[in-house]
């Protein structure tokens, strides 16, 4: 393990930050793009290939490097801009507009026109099926309809599954039965709620099944581009690919899950800024992270605050998360008037073009503003 490089790599919204460890034991530091077309198309395996000086064509030499740990963006991305795979949702009878209608929650209570967020399933299916919250079969599960109605979704282009039944937390027998059924008919992403949220309440279980439905297939073609520019000749020599979690916690790549990855990126920075303020003999601190699209700030009084249940992006979720809040504001956050007043944001410039200060035509932003008055520093930026 000592004789290999180590990467532990943060990709962003508009930049990816690696940090490297060669086998002499010396750290490297290098920062690019998140979105460079016209040069690259994946930038943490581009940051790996310019620390090692490899030329674009060339295959990576998987043998030299040991371990690559990386938070990524892409799954939070594709939740934020609705660009998942196309998901069907298998429930219970008669609770076919259940997630939809939610918890009748208002937030606004003045307001006279309610807009509910958009549903992240595309069709649902409802299941002639009922077991007790004791587990007694009340209605036996009708199989040969649940049959019809997958293949019909299938046959349109759906290859994303999302099963949320009645008390399937605790009695999972007719969930594990449809499961097995997708599988059968070519599903490649079936989501089970007593796997993937086994907890009571059918809304919050039914959302965070549908987001892994939704967002995993993402994910997974993700994971196996980064793994197949990471493969070597022998898999005894194979580097280990580590994702962060929304928990804080590293999973490894073929077990990283859609429901675990909201919050991968800003998790690994909360986990680093505890971790070196320990080294410094800080116990208590408010820690602010500001990207390029957005700024994270948390809270450690001796212990890392998680929450259990949360919204992202108007989706209710119910797994281990850091808590977080995060505010639409960072380097890239796009300056506009609008009429009345000089606005901030919510809309980034992104990698690509990026702010106007990249001479891509992007838009005048935050970073543009600090580029005028002399606050930036361009020897820390990455060329483009």
């Amino acid at each position: 393990m000592n004789a290999r490089w180590e990467f532990w790599i943060d990709r962003g919204g508009t930049f990816t930050d690696i940090v490297a460890k060669s086998p002499a034991g010396k750290l490297v530091v290098h920062k690019l793009l998140s979105e460079n077309p016209d040069r690259y198309t994946d930038a943490p395996v581009q940051g790996i290939r310019d620390i090692l000086g490899i030329a674009p064509d060339a295959p990576i030499p998987a043998e030299q490097i040991a371990v690559v740990k990386m938070g990524t963006t892409v799954a939070t991305n594709a939740l934020l801009e609705r660009k998942g795979d196309r998901t069907v949702l298998v429930i219970t009878k008669g609770f076919g507009d259940a997630l939809r209608i939610g918890y009748q929650n208002r937030p606004d209570i003045f307001a006279r026109q309610i807009v509910l967020p958009e549903m992240l399933y595309e069709r649902v299916i409802e299941v002639a099926e009922r077991y007790t919250a004791q587990g007694e079969e009340l209605i036996k599960l009708d199989l040969d309809a649940v049959r019809c109605d997958l293949q019909a979704a299938y046959e349109d282009g759906i290859r994303a599954c999302a099963i949320a039944l009645m008390h399937g937390y605790r009695f999972p027998a007719h969930e594990q039965e449809i499961a097995t059924l997708a599988r059968t008919i070519g599903y490649t992403q079936v989501s089970v709620s007593h796997e993937v949220s086994p907890l009571m309440k059918l809304i919050s279980r039914g959302d965070t099944t549908v987001v892994d439905a939704y967002l995993s297939p993402i994910l997974r073609r993700y994971v196996d581009q980064v793994s197949s520019q990471l493969s070597a000749s022998s898999k005894a020599t194979n580097p280990c690919l580590m994702f962060m979690q929304s928990n804080g916690g590293l999973a490894d790549a073929q077990t990283f899950q859609g429901k675990d990855s909201i919050l991968s990126g800003p998790a690994g920075g909360i986990v680093g800024a505890v971790q070196t303020s320990l080294m410094a003999g800080f116990h208590k601190i408010i820690s602010f992270d500001m990207g390029g699209t957005s700024t994270d700030v948390a809270h450690y009084n001796g212990e890392y605050e998680r929450t259990f249940e949360t919204e992202v992006a108007g989706v209710r979720l119910r797994t281990p998360m850091m808590a977080i809040h995060t505010v639409a504001a960072g380097g890239g956050s796009i300056l506009q008037f609008d009429g009345a007043r000089y606005r901030v944001g919510p809309e980034s410039a992104g990698a690509n073009p990026g702010p106007a200060a990249y001479a891509k035509g992007g838009p005048l932003t935050v970073t543009d503003c600090n580029v005028m008055v002399g606050k930036l520093q361009p020897k820390f930026f990455p060329k483009v």
